[in-house]
């Protein structure tokens, strides 16, 4: 077989209380059957000082193969940071994809092939799985995790500019070694904000990203993320992305419409919606009616707000780097 031919392909593993399924993951990735060209050359554990010590369950045998590698924190990163460690130590090596799987039992090793052969199809830099495709999926997940994922994925959608990205949190993830080589890596949300961060990053280079829909196992796994303690960190986070891209990208790197529409129809709407407000208010209080002029300047404001912002993301969607022509 050619060198050209073959793809190399090393997998990262956080683990953190993963005690009961980490041994069965690392068994089945040793042990997958892929195609000739495909070749997974490392997979890397990374234990997270993990209290419960999670690696001592992985057999001495499996620990004894080659490309079984553990690396061990000293202190607790998070979930990003046990990735970005994974991640760069596969920069050294020669591998053309890294694929992220968690550690927890709930992603399906057959997907790998999957996903390498839809990154090679569609010319990709980052694939991640998609939960949400397959409604006999979405009945076997739970309601808040259902809930939280749909705030979580138009929030996403919002700071990182890829709006036909879902399931942000979604931790089965591809990445091009020469993507990530482009990231800035250090600068990457160390929690679980990380995969989200990972889109908002990855737009900044312009990369292709595409979801994939796999299946999620539930089972006696109990989740380390919850949802309902997330929803209002993750939201300050996506706003300050937000904004950060929409200065990189609609004024540091380029100026257009757009940039205008925004900083015009941001402004316009709040004023329109709180001198609104405060007016109907105070004519409430007072039993008159308000001024046909101030009805007609708070409808204005309103009306332009809504047009310009409306532009706005108009123009952004059709900024996402997945429209690109290939």
């Amino acid at each position: 077989m050619s060198q050209k031919n073959k793809i190399n392909i090393g997998i990262v593993i956080p683990c953190y209380k993963v005690g009961k399924s980490i041994n069965a993951i690392v068994d089945n990735l040793v042990n997958l059957k892929l195609p000739d060209n495909f070749f997974i050359k490392y997979i890397v554990i990374v234990d997270d000082k993990c209290p419960d010590n999670s690696t001592k369950n992985i057999h001495h045998k499996l620990l004894k193969n080659p490309k079984v590698i553990t690396l061990m924190h000293k202190i607790n990163l998070g979930v990003g940071g046990a990735v970005k460690t994974g991640y760069n130590f596969l920069l050294k090596k020669n591998v053309n994809f890294i694929i992220k799987i968690d550690g927890d039992g709930q992603m399906d090793t057959k997907h790998i092939k999957s996903f390498v052969n839809h990154a090679i199809s569609g010319n990709y830099s980052y694939v991640k799985g998609n939960r949400f495709y397959n409604y006999e999926t979405i009945k076997t997940m739970p309601l808040t995790r259902l809930l939280g994922n749909a705030i979580l994925s138009f929030l996403n959608k919002i700071s990182s500019g890829y709006w036909d990205i879902f399931d942000p949190t979604n931790g089965y993830t591809l990445i091009k070694k020469n993507a990530l080589e482009k990231l800035d890596i250090d600068k990457i949300n160390n929690r679980y904000f990380f995969e989200s961060d990972m889109l908002f990053r990855l737009s900044l280079i312009r990369a292709r990203v595409s979801d994939f829909p796999i299946q999620a196992i539930y089972g006696s796994e109990e989740s380390n993320l919850k949802v309902y303690k997330i929803i209002a960190p993750f939201l300050y986070l996506h706003f300050k992305n937000f904004i950060k891209r929409f200065f990189y990208l609609y004024f540091l790197r380029d100026i257009s419409v757009a940039s205008f529409e925004f900083i015009l129809g941001l402004p316009l709407f709040i004023f329109g919606f709180i001198y609104g407000v405060h007016q109907w208010n105070y004519f409430s209080i007072v039993g008159q009616q308000a001024p046909t002029g101030t009805i007609i300047l708070i409808s204005l404001a309103l009306i332009f707000g809504v047009q310009f912002l409306l532009g706005f993301i108009n123009y952004d969607i059709n900024n996402n780097p997945n429209k690109w022509p290939q």
